[in-house]
């Protein structure tokens, strides 16, 4: 994955390109602070206030920064990423376009064996009885796809019926707007390692650039989101009965968290006691 400042390169021939935004860092501070004018709080308590909101999920001053992307991708990827149906989507049409003879083919080393314990997951290895005989079988059988395709239009067949025989992975290009709400949930589900993998290489793209728009509501993002986790009630229970609530207390001053941090972490794991309404 190669990237320039508004592009971000990704598989063998897609992109993920920048092509414009709609606020920034800042954006989400005005909205949360409606009654109030620009300059009247400092960087730093800014980015307090950001970190709060993402803390709490108090989404809605998210959504007043919005992205716009042009795409291109597998079409096998695009109809997973068109099920996050938060977005303003507009794809090419092979109704009215000839699509480019381009597949998304991976390396040899690359093609990865069904999982046994996952219905819709791989695993990294080729699979055992996969032979390069195979592997260049299915570059012939791209190309005699694309040279049919061709065919039935030189025929006179619509286009909207010569495109059913082209695969799913021939590349299709699509333009898709996105708040950053739902910009984020997008990145949290298809980074993770249970998303597949080539799905997973476009959220990482997309995370490259949200980055540079908007880091100090990445980097809450990155820390509460990505990197922090949700326990159930059992769990929670677990481990509670393991810990010193005294002892996690003075971890998390020595750790530099501020008060109403330490004791918003103390709340989480040893729950609200009695009496408290602060």
């Amino acid at each position: 994955m190669s990237k320039d400042r508004d592009t971000v390169k990704v598989l063998d021939k897609g992109f993920v390109r920048l092509v414009d935004v709609m606020g920034d860092d800042h954006a989400i501070v005005q909205a949360a602070r409606v009654s109030y004018g620009p300059g009247t709080k400092t960087v730093r308590e800014d980015a307090a206030l950001i970190d709060y909101l993402m803390r709490h999920e108090h989404w809605s001053p998210f959504e007043m920064v919005e992205f716009k992307f042009h795409v291109k991708a597998p079409i096998f990827v695009a109809r997973q990423w068109f099920r996050h149906r938060t977005a303003s989507v507009n794809e090419i049409s092979g109704r009215y376009s000839v699509l480019k003879d381009e597949f998304y083919f991976p390396s040899y080393e690359n093609w990865r064996s069904q999982s046994t314990t996952n219905k819709q997951g791989s695993v990294n290895q080729v699979p055992e009885k996969f032979l390069h005989e195979d592997y260049a079988e299915i570059a012939k059988f791209l190309a005699q796809g694309y040279q049919m395709y061709q065919h039935l239009m030189y025929l006179g067949v619509a286009r909207e019926m010569a495109r059913m025989i082209l695969p799913l992975n021939t590349y299709t290009e699509f333009y898709w707007k996105q708040d950053l709400r739902n910009l984020l949930n997008f990145i949290k589900l298809r980074i993770d390692h249970h998303a597949q993998y080539e799905i997973r290489e476009y959220a990482k793209a997309i995370a490259e650039i949200v980055k540079q728009v908007v880091p100090v509501a990445w980097s809450s993002f990155e820390n509460h989101h990505l990197r922090g986790t949700r326990l159930s009630g059992d769990e929670l229970g677990v481990i509670r009965s393991l810990l010193d609530e005294e002892e996690v207390k003075r971890r998390l001053e020595e750790a530099g968290l501020s008060k109403s941090r330490v004791r918003e972490a103390i709340e989480k794991l040893f729950g609200v006691k009695e009496g408290n309404n602060e």
